[in-house]
């Protein structure tokens, strides 16, 4: 009971110094100010980078394994991969023979070239050589028209599906179904139109800069193993359950498609969205980690100066102490009331650091990428910005708390 009016005394006291120094308690809170906000946004971004990773590489599918003569993440040298001999489409139809019934096997082959409608020109697509398995691998359909069917790929027509950018660049308000590009130099006919996907920010395709081709005719046009390019063949996985085990399976079928020596190396790379995930957490994991340790440097400058103006307070009001103990005041309400005032100051710049944090994740959401402040971020900020106030008023607290009452009355 005593604790509880001792606590409510404490909070009276220190609201009214407060209210009657607000310019110095306002200025007090700019360093708490500035370290939330940098605490928070640096949080935000992190948590936007994931998202917008996430939605990136979506495509990429987590129950698909994917056969490349290189790793998406080298961790050896380069030479050590360089050499390796290109994957071919033969290599593709006997893996999808080998695994028939248990796994989609669809390979695709990719290059650079100019698409080009009357006078409009998009300079770089990304055209890919692909089956109609295309679709059941990366569950994407198109929007207008239709894929490729068998019978594309069989007869090595001139056909292409375009995406949602390059319909938009080429052809405007008009409908590109059954129209004619030029692809480098040769002629396709648009037969669908993907629905927009959106670009990589970590470096990875544009999605909707892309064209889509039989892959037979791709190997015509453009050439495959024979002029230098590499072959990439996805297997996708009955269930998310049953990929591990299918990654096994498709090292040995390839093992012994390439007639690989038991003591023999891979001379082939396993890809798979881990990898990726893997890598970007550690990447991002280093930058949160430098980001977190810079805000906590100006968190830490915030609290030296909410200690800095304490003691200040502690030195102004000695005859204030002095006047309580004389009355009967315990060192505990004394300690209480400085370190409640500190933490009003940190707790209101923190509620202040919130709002401006909010309105900096409202601008980058528009201008940047996806950002949202989450609940857990707030409330942590809040809690940091109480830790804050008790660890820099704890010191002048127990300054003016030890205060003996007749040296504190005798102070001018």
């Amino acid at each position: 009971m005593r604790l509880g009016l001792d606590a409510a005394e404490s909070a009276r006291i220190s609201l009214s110094a407060i209210m009657a120094n607000k310019g110095r308690g306002a200025l007090t809170a700019l360093g708490i100010i500035i370290g939330i906000v940098a605490v928070i946004t640096t949080m935000t971004a992190a948590n936007g980078l994931a998202n917008t990773f996430r939605e990136s590489f979506s495509a990429v599918g987590t129950d698909v394994v994917y056969v490349s003569r290189m790793p998406w993440v080298m961790v050896n040298d380069f030479f050590l991969y360089r050499n390796r001999p290109r994957i071919d489409l033969e290599e593709s139809e006997q893996l999808s023979v080998n695994l028939r019934g248990r796994a989609i096997v669809n390979p695709t082959i990719n290059m650079n070239r100019p698409v080009k409608y009357r006078s409009n020109t998009v300079e770089s697509a990304e055209i890919i050589g692909t089956t109609e398995r295309q679709v059941m691998v990366s569950s994407v359909v198109p929007r207008d028209g239709r894929f490729l069917m068998p019978f594309d790929v069989q007869y090595r027509r001139f056909v292409c599906i375009i995406g949602d950018e390059i319909r938009d660049r080429l052809f405007g308000d008009t409908n590109p179904l059954d129209r004619e590009i030029y692809i480098g130099r040769n002629v396709f006919r648009v037969i669908g139109v993907m629905p927009k996907q959106g670009g990589s920010a970590f470096g990875g395709p544009n999605f909707d800069l892309q064209v889509f081709v039989p892959v037979t005719t791709f190997e015509k046009l453009f050439g495959g193993r024979t002029a230098g390019r590499d072959v990439n063949i996805a297997v996708k996985a009955p269930t998310q359950e049953a990929l591990a085990d299918l990654e096994f399976e498709v090292i040995g079928e390839m093992r012994k498609i390439r007639k690989l020596r038991p003591a023999e190396k891979d001379n082939f790379s396993i890809n798979k969205l881990d990898t990726l995930v893997d890598a970007y957490n550690n990447v991002m994991g280093v930058v949160l980690l430098v980001g977190l340790a810079v805000t906590g440097i100006s968190l830490f400058v915030g609290g030296v100066g909410v200690m800095n103006i304490m003691f200040v307070s502690v030195t102004e009001r000695t005859r204030e102490i002095g006047i309580r103990k004389a009355i009967g005041a315990r060192r505990r309400s004394i300690l209480m009331q400085f370190i409640f005032e500190a933490g009003v100051i940190c707790l209101f710049g923190g509620l202040v650091g919130i709002l401006l944090a909010w309105l900096l994740t409202l601008l980058i959401d528009a201008t940047l990428m996806p950002a949202s402040i989450s609940p857990g971020i707030i409330l942590l900020a809040l809690l940091i910005s109480i830790l804050v106030g008790v660890i820099a008023g704890i010191v002048p607290a127990y300054k003016g708390a030890r205060q003996d009452p007749i040296e504190a009355l005798r102070y001018e």
